[in-house]
């Protein structure tokens, strides 16, 4: 019994090609990204806080999470 080679494109070979494909895309496209850049905050902003204490969000928080006593 003699196999015959396939002159097709198998499913491996396909999902291969398709990989290396995506990864060159990939690999292309990152430079023309832009550099990140932090933001700059004073010593203020850094120390307010950041939520309200009195909220509805952070009430229910606490009325959701509190266990029986």
């Amino acid at each position: 019994m003699k196999r015959e080679r396939k002159t097709t494109l198998g499913r491996r070979e396909f999902l291969r090609t398709l990989g290396a494909g995506a990864t060159v895309a990939a690999a292309a496209a990152t430079p023309l990204a832009d550099e990140a850049r932090a933001d700059t905050e004073s010593n203020d902003e850094k120390r307010k806080s950041r939520y309200q204490a009195n909220s509805p969000e952070v009430q229910t928080f606490y009325r959701v999470n509190r266990y029986p006593s």
